[in-house]
């Protein structure tokens, strides 16, 4: 009988475990790189369909593809050692019907070996989150402001700001809770309503503009770090990396300009002249003449 090693990283299961016990950390990612630094701080990374906007300057998440995906899930894997690694599912994947679903989330899993996937939406999913579940594919339900839908909501708008649309929210929360999702993602809802949904449901809920009533916290890792123009209101900047880049830029382009750069020391000498033997010369490498007879 083979045996079947323990899986270094977090799974679903212990990320619904952490509701009450402690503040879930996360963040988006999609590079392998940051997500090896956000790793070592981080519950779970999201590979978010975000990077529509941040990385590809669409206007919206609408554009992203299902390739576009996988190929920034499998970078983050590489990446990440510990954290859980959730990939969204873009828009037109999955709202078809659940076995259109299952068959894209299913690639996504066997291609990236991700942990989860991600889907939006609340009562309209609770059918096709069971089925996904219910075939072995943790699923993260996301409502609230749910940016696939920015044509049909007409633009990007806080929810549950009026009691009038708490109960609708509240039924999607607790549909996706009963359908088997691990988690569920709450972005721009109103805190009193964050916190009445975290009360209510055995899963934890991640705010993304949620207040901090919610059992953990995500933000797109570009916005927080400050290398996005423009960010929502509930971004706190904890970084000014654009600065810094652009900093870097201006002193490497002067450099070049002015000649500084490649100095000596970022340039590749001869492994000869290195060794303190001279290069042969020009006459010795010539082949000697034939003398006639």
């Amino acid at each position: 009988m083979s045996l079947h090693p323990l899986s270094r990283r977090l799974m679903a299961p212990e990320i619904t475990a952490l509701k009450r016990v402690k503040p879930i950390v996360a963040l988006t990612a999609y590079h392998a790189h940051t997500a090896a630094i956000a790793d070592k701080y981080c519950d779970f990374l999201l590979v978010g369909d975000s990077l529509g906007m941040v990385m590809h300057g669409f206007e919206t998440t609408v554009p992203v593809t299902l390739e576009m995906m996988i190929v920034q899930g499998r970078a983050v894997v590489r990446g990440a050692k510990r954290a859980l690694v959730a990939i969204d599912m873009p828009f037109g994947t999955y709202e078809e019907s659940p076995s259109v679903a299952f068959r894209n989330a299913a690639r996504v899993m066997k291609e990236t070996d991700c942990g989860a996937v991600k889907l939006e939406g609340g009562r309209r999913m609770a059918e096709t989150t069971r089925y996904l579940v219910e075939r072995g594919i943790p699923v993260m339900g996301h409502i609230g402001l749910t940016p696939q839908s920015i044509n049909v909501l007409g633009g990007f708008k806080s929810q549950g700001r009026t009691r009038d649309e708490w109960a609708a929210i509240e039924e999607d929360a607790r549909a996706l809770a009963d359908a088997g999702a691990f988690a569920i993602v709450l972005e721009a809802v109103s805190g009193p309503l964050a916190a009445r949904i975290t009360e209510q449901i055995p899963v934890p809920t991640i705010g993304i503009g949620a207040s901090s009533h919610c059992d953990g916290q995500i933000l797109v890792m570009e916005d927080m770090l400050g290398l996005s123009p423009r960010v929502p209101k509930f971004v706190k900047k904890f970084g000014a990396v654009a600065t810094a880049i652009e900093d870097a830029i201006r002193s490497y382009a002067e450099d070049v300009s002015e000649g500084r750069f490649p100095a000596e020391e970022h340039t590749y000498g001869m492994k000869d002249e290195a060794k303190g033997a001279a290069p042969p010369s020009p006459q010795a490498t010539k082949k000697p003449k034939k003398l006639s007879t």
